[in-house]
């Protein structure tokens, strides 16, 4: 059965010099931009908007902007195929950890996990399982425990004595909002998330997520144009140094420039009622290459090769033990 020893946890430098592992899901946000002919440039121009945006909200004790920088480290969870008497692992999810350097202190101070989020179930979740359960229904509907399995392989990993020994916190998670619900502006503002906006109904993501065992917030920080999502545990607002917030706002405030310019690189800020959409059209292109159509053709062939590799070969081990978990 699954134990606490099944997970192994490996790290790899993310900077200019990064190439995609075979295990790596391609659809990542650094794997995607790490391909082609223009990856080196690429991953110079993102690592420098993170930088610039980290010091552009760490704006104490900084007057020329520069007293920041991010490193970056991909965290991968491989698990252990033993629990089915077979050799060899399965590439289970992928999240970033950065390292914030202060350049003036001359000191390096821990970031947060989390950030991205990469998960190859989630591929077969999303891009497999749910369309062919809707396929010729009249209407959308979601299958019974979808989501759990995932949700608990997660829980699992952020338990696991391999997650405490790499890291003091629990990850923090921030992705776009969902094109498919309506943000409503509050009154309520933190000093580093900035303001807050509500929904009134989860999107597939935020249920998802919630079966991770993750709470969900929305913030729009200084000088941005829409909420970002933020998935956690505990206390968002106490739990985590202004420093680590930071580190994720100014990670995944970036990706989103560059994947979801319509929504984070718009020429005007959210308005008190804001409706996501990718058919925007008064917004900026960053300078950094990426292909979105395959991006999505890729989500579609690696959950065929998590159903195939994974899901189908250990479907009644991995039910069972979801099962007793839960429990």
């Amino acid at each position: 059965m699954i134990q606490d020893s099944t997970f192994t946890i490996h790290r790899l430098r993310f900077d200019e010099n990064y190439h995609p592992s075979d295990r790596t899901r391609l659809t990542t946000n650094f794997a995607n931009l790490a391909r082609g002919e223009s990856r080196r440039e690429n991953l110079c121009n993102v690592m420098r908007m993170i930088d610039n945006r980290f010091n552009d909200l760490a704006r104490w004790d900084n007057p020329k902007g520069d007293r920041y920088s991010i490193e970056l480290e991909i965290v991968s969870v491989e698990m252990d195929l033993a629990f089915a008497s077979k050799n060899g692992s399965f590439p289970l999810i992928e999240v970033l950890y950065s390292t914030i350097i202060d350049t003036k202190d001359r000191k390096r101070i821990e970031g947060l996990a989390g950030n991205s989020f990469s998960s190859y179930v989630r591929d077969y979740d999303f891009s497999i399982l749910l369309p062919n359960y809707n396929k010729d229904k009249s209407e959308f509907s979601i299958p019974h425990n979808y989501g759990n399995l995932h949700g608990n392989l997660f829980k699992s990993v952020v338990n696991s004595s391999a997650y405490k020994k790499n890291f003091r916190k629990l990850p923090v998670i921030c992705l776009s909002v969902s094109t498919n619900r309506t943000y409503y502006r509050t009154e309520n503002q933190h000093p580093v998330l900035g303001v807050e906006y509500q929904q009134r109904e989860f999107s597939l993501t935020d249920q998802y997520f919630e079966k991770m065992g993750m709470k969900v917030r929305y913030f729009m920080p200084a000088n941005s144009v829409a909420p970002l999502a933020f998935y956690f545990f505990g206390d968002l607002l106490s739990d985590y140094s202004t420093l680590e917030l930071i580190s994720t706002i100014s990670v995944m405030e970036s990706f989103q420039k560059i994947y979801r310019p319509e929504i984070y690189n718009t020429n005007a800020a959210a308005a008190d009622c804001f409706q996501p959409s990718l058919k925007y059209q008064d917004y900026s292109n960053t300078r950094i290459i990426y292909d979105r159509a395959e991006r999505t053709q890729l989500a579609t062939a690696q959950g065929q090769y998590t159903e195939e590799n994974f899901i189908k070969p250990y479907h009644t081990i991995l039910e069972q033990w979801s099962a007793s978990y839960a429990a």
